[in-house]
């Protein structure tokens, strides 16, 4: 018979966890601070764009924000963690619909950057 050397549990779950944490980085990116406007030098994202559209700019940028708390509540994360995650992007959401102020606020507030921050400082405690 084959001797086939499996990983063990915690690596199939160290594995997913980088998979999860990397694609929860790459929406922060793209929504929060992918793009570096010259000669300013302010980082944005799709949020604070959207966030130009009235009402569903700021409605379509929190569903895509809701990825990051269920990739952690599907990692284990704390539900008082993830309800943090959930009041920043509605804090996000509150304050970004507001015209101009909320545009404003989206540039510098990065809810998901945030609660990439929170995900990333779960998997460090639970890898300990």
């Amino acid at each position: 018979m084959n001797d086939v050397d499996l990983p063990d549990d915690s690596e199939l779950f160290d594995a997913a966890s980088e998979a999860a944490l990397q694609r929860s980085e790459a929406l922060a990116s793209l929504l929060d601070d992918g793009i570096e406007l010259p000669v300013i030098g302010v980082k944005i994202g799709l949020d604070p764009l959207l966030g130009l559209l009235p009402v569903s700019g700021d409605l379509v940028s929190s569903a895509l924000s809701l990825y990051i708390p269920l990739e952690a509540a599907r990692l284990g994360v704390p539900m008082t963690a993830i309800g943090k995650m959930l009041a920043y992007i509605g804090l996000d959401l509150a304050i970004g619909s507001i015209p101009v102020l909320g545009t404003i606020f989206d540039t510098f507030w990065r809810a998901n950057r945030r609660n990439v921050n929170l995900l990333e400082k779960h998997l460090d405690a639970s890898a300990e």
